[in-house]
């Protein structure tokens, strides 16, 4: 097993800075994503829509990560390897609102596969806007081989 301190599962790695979304972000994420959805790309198509507002597309959460430097606060083995993510969607982040991100290593664990034993490690990035709502939560997983 990797060796790792078991007091990192109880820190919660607070973001020093904000990320300040806006429409110009939103449109180059749906640029890049060829999302043409009005909601996400035409401020009057939102205005008039369910959000009475632009919004990002769920998936630009995914792409918020490691202003909380968490990375730099445990062990680099190295070998550390991503293995998939999960993203919890809560409410939508909006062009203006800025978001912080606080993250916790939330579950550490092997596995044995056919070529040995792995340590996989799940970091819990919690996604908050300016009025503490929590918009997202995405689990990162990443594996290491022992």
């Amino acid at each position: 097993m990797v060796d790792y301190d078991p007091a990192l599962l109880e820190r919660v790695f607070e973001a020093e800075g904000r990320l300040l979304v806006t429409a110009e972000m939103i449109r180059n994420f749906c640029a890049a994503t060829g999302d043409s959805n009005p909601l996400y790309n035409d401020a009057e198509a939102a205005r008039r829509g369910p959000y009475k507002g632009l919004v990002a597309p769920p998936a630009f959460a995914a792409g918020i990560r490691d202003i909380d430097n968490i990375f730099r606060q445990i062990p680099d083995t190295g070998r550390r390897l991503a293995a998939g993510m999960e993203v919890e969607f809560i409410t939508p982040i909006r062009a203006g609102d800025s978001i912080a991100v606080s993250s916790r290593i939330k579950e550490i664990y092997e596995k044995t596969g056919r070529t040995g034993t792995m340590t996989f490690m799940v970091i819990r990035a919690t996604l908050k806007n300016q009025n503490g709502d929590v918009v997202a939560h995405i689990d990162h997983r990443f594996v290491n081989r022992s």
